[in-house]
């Protein structure tokens, strides 16, 4: 019998527990690797290449790929750890955390700054008729 996971209604959210952390084993391994330059070094070169190294399944490898952040969090990636691959491409974290909303990183910046997204309609997954903004954007329910 699984686990009640109530958190698992909050929409725009993957929270990392033990079986996103146990999906994710490898993807995370992999992300920690690139915080040595040799590693980072041999990723750019050949990016094929170097996440073959890694147990990831083929669909972990092409979220990689297409540094679809938002994807990769579903296939268990930890946010910490795959902040990593953006930096790779020189991305800092709020181009990344950008990247998975419907913000650029000006506007995301900004509201933050601001106090965040309200809580207003984006408290739970069943509050969205159509799944909601977020949803929307990583093709989502």
């Amino acid at each position: 019998m699984g686990l009640d996971k109530p958190y698992l209604d909050i929409p725009g959210t993957t929270i990392f527990d033990t079986d996103q952390a146990a999906l994710g084993y490898h993807l995370n391994m992999f992300a920690m690797s690139l915080k040595d330059e040799e590693n980072r070094e041999a990723f750019k070169a050949d990016e094929n290449g170097y996440l073959d190294r890694w147990a990831m399944t083929d669909e972990q490898k092409q979220a990689v790929r297409d540094r679809d952040f938002n994807r990769i969090l579903a296939l268990g990636g930890n946010i910490y750890f795959c902040a990593k691959i953006g930096a790779v491409d020189g991305l800092n974290y709020v181009q990344i955390v950008s990247s998975m909303t419907e913000n650029d990183a000006e506007e995301h910046r900004q509201m933050m700054i601001d106090g965040g997204r309200s809580p207003e309609g984006n408290r739970y997954l069943h509050e969205w008729d159509d799944g909601g903004p977020s949803a929307r954007k990583s093709g989502g329910q």
